[in-house]
């Protein structure tokens, strides 16, 4: 019995992890994938908006400022605020000077710097969806 207790509890909600760094997209995808979430990965702000325009549901996209391609993560952003304003978006940057950008095109707080821990991202998620 204690090893169900282990065993996530699937979840509904689908996040969209928006990373171009194939290994860090890599590492909080799966982090998610194991807390129960459905994870759709993209590696570029372009792949974001192809899965976004599909009939696959989304409630979060997490996603990276610096990206490589006509589109960052701010282009993004602001995409989804037009065109999916119920969409809940999540950013993340190294760069301290993204905050100010980010607080206008984000919920709950302006963004998380990297590098982040996953689990910090798990609470900014939960607290998302709870909102």
């Amino acid at each position: 019995m204690a090893e169900a207790e282990l065993i996530p509890e699937p979840r509904s909600e689908t996040i969209l992890v928006v990373e171009d760094e194939v290994l860090v997209r890599m590492v909080i995808a799966d982090y998610l994938r194991e807390c129960g979430y459905r994870v759709i990965e993209a590696g570029s702000a372009e792949e974001a908006i192809t899965v976004l325009t599909s009939p696959e549901p989304v409630e979060i996209v997490f996603s990276d400022v610096q990206m490589p391609g006509e589109m960052d993560g701010f282009g993004l952003a602001t995409w989804i605020r037009r065109n999916q304003p119920w969409l809940k978006v999540l950013l993340t940057s190294g760069n301290a000077r993204a905050a100010t950008t980010a607080g206008d095109l984000c919920e709950e707080g302006p963004l998380e710097q990297k590098p982040y821990h996953p689990q910090t991202i798990l609470t900014r998620i939960q607290q998302l969806l709870a909102g």
